[in-house]
């Protein structure tokens, strides 16, 4: 599955296109900040992700029910939710993020490929706190320059989180203004996964102090300390806790891991 990120861009333009992000609400972010949330919490932080399918995985879960979803993942003391509002690929929409959102006032994540700040303007809208830019997209010029999206996003008063994978990606990103700086164990150009990323990027690279996450591949107590130790501040779990039958308690024992 060779060069799989040029796919999920293209994707997102198709989306684009299509226009999935012309979102016709204007609802209200969250009262809490993900970054002091992180901070002062003193279990393991995690953002969750409500996704139906992906590439490597395929169907992970029938849609359906996203508040039901959502709300099993707060009761097991997740500090964030990640949402994909991608329809390609991940079963994701805007409308499930929206459905959410009113529900909950956790702080969100609006889980996508940007590659156009018409999805920037559609997470202002759905009232996300979070976007995710993803440091390859703008290395392989899918997108323009990561400077004038993230301060397009913070003009929308939206953090960001900027996501990398590789030791340059990873010291591209800090030299960034975003307000997060992602490490995905995933390699989105082969899907192939490795926690080891997370420690070799973080064994070479000194942290600055803005909060790293450590992303995907995550689905035991194990993990979590393991990626702890390496130096990463939070958590984003997806595929494991929607595969399990009993979501809450799943989120629970990862939060319990530290």
């Amino acid at each position: 599955m060779k060069d799989m990120i040029m796919r999920l861009a293209e994707n997102s333009k198709k989306a684009v296109d299509d226009g999935v992000y012309e979102v016709g609400v204007r609802l209200s972010k969250s009262s809490k900040n993900i970054i002091h949330e992180i901070k002062q919490n003193t279990h393991a932080s995690l953002i969750t992700e409500v996704k139906f399918s992906s590439p490597s995985l395929g169907t992970i879960r029938p849609p359906s029910d996203p508040i039901k979803i959502a709300d099993a993942m707060i009761e097991g003391g997740t500090l964030g939710l990640s949402v994909l509002t991608q329809p390609h690929l991940f079963n994701g929409s805007p409308e499930y993020f929206a459905e959410i959102r009113r529900n909950v006032d956790v702080p969100m994540l609006m889980k996508d490929i940007v590659v156009d700040k018409v999805q920037i303007d559609a997470a202002e809208r759905l009232g996300a706190d979070i976007i995710l830019l993803i440091q390859s997209v703008f290395e392989k010029k899918i997108a323009k320059e990561s400077d004038e999206f993230i301060e397009y996003a913070h003009r929308k008063n939206l953090l960001v989180l900027m996501e990398a994978h590789t030791c340059k990606e990873f010291e591209e990103s800090a030299k960034t203004g975003a307000d997060l700086i992602g490490i995905n164990n995933r390699n989105l150009d082969t899907l192939e996964i490795d926690l080891q990323t997370t420690q070799n990027i973080l064994g070479r690279q000194q942290k600055d102090g803005r909060v790293v996450v450590s992303e995907s591949g995550i689905s035991r107590p194990e993990d979590i300390r393991f990626l702890r130790s390496c130096g990463a501040d939070a958590f984003l779990v997806g595929s494991s806790i929607m595969k399990s039958k009993d979501i809450k308690g799943s989120v629970s024992s990862l939060v319990s891991a530290i």
